[in-house]
């Protein structure tokens, strides 16, 4: 998948003028990006556009506007990117009820060795980002990547096997398969590398 480059952004003021329009598109897009998996976990896939989304309101957030630093921030968000025959994802643990959140957390540590994709009965197992769970604590937002087989990808371009996102935590249980319009969405990623 290409990278964010320098070209892609736009300017500070240039993105002030179209930000609410890009914010719109990119809500638009992540609706067949995003994976809930029961009800706490959940993942956003991302590709160039969420990733020049982001890049771009980190710039605007942070008021950057140095160019090595403007360079760091796209290395950054461009590491989110997936690899050829590879899905790359934010996962999130959603807990509601803030009084609990380090308990459940603490719940979950370990979940990192229990998400995984199914393609047919082929089972991907997630490799997440290191230095976001020790063995006391856990990050509430992760970075996971999928790297599937080539025969696994073409499978999943070709829509003829279900697919599906798997945990299988002692504390947290779930499956979802994937609807159309999100396996469509993340076809085109394996597609682009």
């Amino acid at each position: 998948m290409r990278k964010v480059s320098l070209e892609d952004l736009a300017g500070p003021s240039r993105y002030g003028e179209i930000r609410d329009e890009f914010r719109r598109r990119i809500i638009a897009l992540k609706q067949h990006r995003r994976v809930s998996v029961g009800d706490r976990v959940t993942l956003v896939f991302e590709n160039f556009d969420t990733v020049l989304f982001q890049t771009q309101e980190m710039l605007h957030v942070e008021r950057i506007t140095d160019l090595d630093r403007v360079r760091e921030e796209l290395e950054v968000y461009n590491d989110l990117l997936p690899g050829e025959n590879e899905l790359s994802a934010t996962l999130l643990i959603e807990i509601t009820d803030q009084g609990s959140v380090a308990e459940e957390l603490r719940r979950l540590i370990g979940i990192d060795e229990h998400v995984s994709l199914r393609v047919g009965d082929r089972v991907f197992r997630a490799r997440f980002e290191p230095g976001r769970s020790t063995e006391e604590k856990l990050s509430a937002v992760q970075y996971v990547r999928f790297q599937l087989s080539p025969e696994a990808a073409a499978d999943f371009a070709r829509g003829d096997v279900a697919i599906a996102i798997d945990v299988d935590h002692p504390n947290y249980r779930a499956s979802t398969t994937l609807d159309q319009g999100q396996r469509a969405s993340l076809a085109a990623d394996l597609g682009a590398a």
